[in-house]
């Protein structure tokens, strides 16, 4: 079968160059759509529940909120795992579900479960809500808005109804989260002593100003052909709306909220601090939904943004560089390309320096860019994304890639040597002679690159995020030596054919001075090597048993430490610490 591979790219030697070539040209825009991530998605099908319990201590909001949640979605079908966060006023449910499950199909399940919960939490906390979907590696950005003329108030509530909702709008986008700055409220100051003069408790008041930002529906009516809807309009839509509610009725006199407090748009009290640059701002966090490409979003939000700011009223400034994913992206994809870039440089060089031929270092490099290109179109079925862990499995592959080429080449190389010196009659075809030289050396190559797959396989065993981080690896290394493989038996045998055989014939082909200057230094090195074989091998084994020795007191970690050019500073304050002090100490 491997002998009719070859001998069929030979004789359809053209049809394999123009195949290659289209496939070359076919995968440069198949790179251009594929998402770009700095690592594959370790994000297990996780749904996050968070529940709002307004004036709750940590510990209420534990015992009659969190527990709850966590113990009807505890037994719920799949879920691995269950994890929780309290504070003051709102609970935060992770429910991590088994690798492979569905994300929406999970969703389903928890929100099933919280139906089933919700009658059992208190009467004042709200139904739990699931968050949108988002992942691990998420955040995407951080971006800080301020201004020098316009107030906190201002700045947030620009943030909050114009920023927010345009950013939403982004497909891709998952979740917008500002923080810092004044939130907007329309809030009832209400006076005891007036309370008190007009007989009305503080509850009604609460009634009124719930009830006074309610339309209400009266059905409708007929007359003659004509059909009127009736509605109640009671929505507030300014602070003389909300102070104009009656409250109740003392003697067919109405008591208005107005009566009785004072409305005034304000700030809502600060639970936390934002600030760049230790001035106070209004930080938005952007989240992205799973599978979006990282590049691709961070240039619609860039967009978007600055026509958000051109739009703004005059002082509003957006800084869209406080954290950007996609620079750290950009660096490490930077970082490895470049690493494949000199790798290859590196293999020409030493290809020329064997050889001394451009036609066969030409060959041989031709391997690289058709196994990479290869590799790039199995991730694409597979969705995996162009990120470090890929593209370093094909970075580790090149010499792979290139060894395959380079020994075919290389006996290509030396039978069209050897028929160029024979005689004239007894010389056989250059056909003939790339057909045997390319299958002389076939078996040893396909069972090395067999070896190599296998010992990649148990990778693709591996559960978890090991399994989630190493698998791509695997894969494109495995796929990339793979094609190398193929390319070795159609696409190299073709090209010697059009590049090799006038030299061949015509005696050209010589080993080059470094090969020579190489041998002879090797047969030295053999000599003293078969003269001392027992001190060698036992030198060997010492060194193995030494280094045996120190592994276990090397360091160990799952991944190395990653430079993102930010240093991030974490305190911990003493319980009950004022947000006051806490800001203090951070602008310290």
């Amino acid at each position: 079968m491997l002998d009719a591979i070859i001998r069929g790219a030979l004789r359809q030697r053209l049809i394999v160059l123009v195949s290659s070539l289209a496939l070359l040209i076919a995968g440069i825009f198949v790179v251009r759509d594929m998402p770009v991530d700095i690592f594959p998605d370790l994000t297990a099908p996780t749904v996050t529940v968070m529940t709002e319990a307004h004036g709750m201590a940590p510990e209420e909001v534990e015992r009659l909120v969190t527990l709850p949640v966590e113990t009807a979605v505890n037994g719920a079908t799949g879920v691995r795992r269950v994890r929780s966060s309290t504070a003051k006023g709102i609970s935060i449910v992770w429910v991590e579900f088994e690798w492979g499950t569905d994300i929406f199909q999970a969703r389903q399940i928890v929100n099933e479960k919280l139906q089933m919960v919700a009658s059992s939490l208190p009467e004042d906390v709200p139904a739990p809500i699931m968050a949108p979907i988002s992942s691990i590696m998420g955040e995407i950005m951080l971006v800080s808005v301020n201004s020098e003329n316009h107030s906190e108030l201002e700045v947030r509530t620009a943030a909050d109804w114009e920023i927010r909702r345009r950013l939403l709008a982004i497909p891709g986008v998952a979740q917008v989260i500002p923080m810092g700055g004044g939130k907007k409220q329309y809030q009832v100051r209400v006076d005891p002593e007036k309370l008190q003069q007009f007989s009305v408790t503080l509850d009604q008041v609460l009634f009124a100003v719930k009830a006074s930002n309610k339309n209400f529906s009266g059905g409708f009516v007929r007359e003659y052909s004509n059909e009127y809807t009736i509605r109640g309009i009671g929505r507030a839509y300014s602070i003389e709306d909300i102070e104009q509610s009656v409250v109740t009725e003392r003697g067919n006199q109405p008591i208005l909220i107005g009566d009785v407090a004072t409305v005034e748009i304000a700030a809502a009290e600060k639970i936390g601090e934002a600030s760049v640059d230790a001035e106070p701002a209004v930080i938005i966090s952007i989240q992205k939904q799973p599978g979006a490409n990282t590049l691709e979003l961070t240039d619609k939000i860039d967009e978007t943004l600055s026509e958000i700011e051109a739009s703004l009223p005059s002082g509003f400034s957006i800084n869209t560089h406080l954290f950007r994913q996609a620079d750290f992206i950009d660096l490490a994809i930077e970082n490895v390309i470049e690493a494949l870039r000199d790798g290859a440089i590196l293999v020409i060089i030493i290809l020329f320096l064997f050889l001394a031929n451009f036609r066969t270092t030409l060959i041989s490099l031709t391997a690289i860019p058709l196994a990479l290109v290869a590799s790039i179109f199995v991730l694409k079925f597979f969705d995996i994304t162009i990120n470090t862990m890929t593209l370093g499995g094909m970075a580790i592959a090149i010499g792979v890639i290139v060894d395959d080429a380079i020994i075919d080449v290389e006996n290509v190389f030396k039978r069209l040597r050897e028929n160029s010196k024979l005689p004239a009659t007894k010389q056989k075809a250059s056909i003939d002679v790339i057909f045997e030289a390319s299958k002389e050396i076939r078996s040893s190559i396909i069972n090395a690159t067999l070896i190599i797959m296998i010992v990649f396989l148990p990778l693709f065993f591996l559960s978890g995020v090991e399994g989630r981080m190493l698998k791509p690896l695997g894969l494109a290394y495995i796929v990339s030596i793979g094609a190398s493989l193929i390319i070795a038996m159609t696409v190299t045998p073709a090209m010697c054919y059009y590049l090799l055989r006038g030299e061949g014939v015509k005696g050209k082909l010589e080993e080059s001075w470094f090969t020579k200057k190489l041998k002879s230094g090797y047969e030295n090195v053999l000599d003293f090597t078969l003269q001392f074989k027992k001190s060698i091998l036992l030198g060997t084994l010492g060194l193995f048993i030494v280094a045996m020795i120190l592994v276990p007191f090397l360091g160990r970690s799952f991944l190395p430490e990653f430079n993102e050019g930010t240093l991030v500073i974490s305190t911990v304050t003493i319980p009950g610490t004022s947000l006051d002090e806490s800001n203090e100490m951070g602008t310290r």
